[in-house]
């Protein structure tokens, strides 16, 4: 039985998220805040971790970037009333794998908690860092250096390379990227996406109109050829 943490201080919600999960048979942990959360999350060692975002005191990103740091591989789903494209990017740049806003129904809050579980269960290895010849980028510290030298990426690039990175030389969807780098409410359309691959190929490949890298998977979306981990 799947074990699940949720950090929420709105009693309302928490209780709500609590009953939901108990009843398809997961086992509920709570925490009222950021700080007991943290505890919890160090202690417990749950499977997975529904947490919101504003939250007094220590806020939900804030929360996140701290059990990265303890919980690598653990799967974090982020619940939040906002919904800013800024925002998400800064959810999954803190080191969320999802983020829901809410209103949700239940039936997309248990499909998500499903999914991730599923990862979890697949013993998903935590990328931290990608290079090919004269590239190191480390996605933990969002850094980049390009033959020595200093890259600027933006949170939506790094994001990116991640879910590259994960899924190591297979090809991804552009859809795929669209849902977890831009998020399920945002109206970006594909084209987006190939912007943001030829941007990034400006920055990393020697070649930019011949990446051997960053490369295109004809009808399908692109891949990440990967020579280092």
């Amino acid at each position: 039985m799947s074990r699940i943490l949720i950090i929420e201080d709105e009693l309302p919600m928490r209780t709500a998220l609590m009953d939901l999960l108990q009843a398809h048979d997961y086992r509920v942990i709570t925490a009222i805040d950021g700080v007991a959360g943290l505890e919890r999350a160090m202690t417990e060692k749950p499977d997975l971790l529904l947490l919101d975002v504003m939250m007094p005191g220590l806020d939900g990103f804030s929360v996140c970037r701290e059990v990265r740091r303890f919980a690598p591989a653990l799967p974090i789903l982020l619940l939040t009333a906002k919904g800013l494209i800024e925002d998400r990017v800064t959810g999954l740049d803190a080191g969320a794998d999802d983020y829901l806003v809410k209103p949700f129904s239940s039936r997309e809050l248990l499909a998500r908690v499903r999914a991730l579980l599923r990862r979890g269960e697949r013993g998903t290895v935590l990328i931290e860092r990608v290079s090919w010849p004269g590239v190191e980028i480390d996605l933990v510290r969002k850094t980049c250096v390009r033959a020595g030298r200093a890259v600027a990426l933006t949170a939506r690039e790094f994001a990116i390379l991640k879910v590259l990175a994960e899924h190591r030389g297979e090809p991804v969807t552009r859809e795929h990227f669209l849902e977890v780098v831009w998020g399920y409410n945002a109206y970006p359309t594909t084209r987006t996406v190939d912007n943001q691959i030829l941007s990034l190929r400006a920055k990393l490949e020697a070649e930019p109109s011949n990446p051997q890298f960053l490369t295109t998977v004809h009808g399908i979306g692109y891949r990440l050829e990967m020579t280092g981990s």
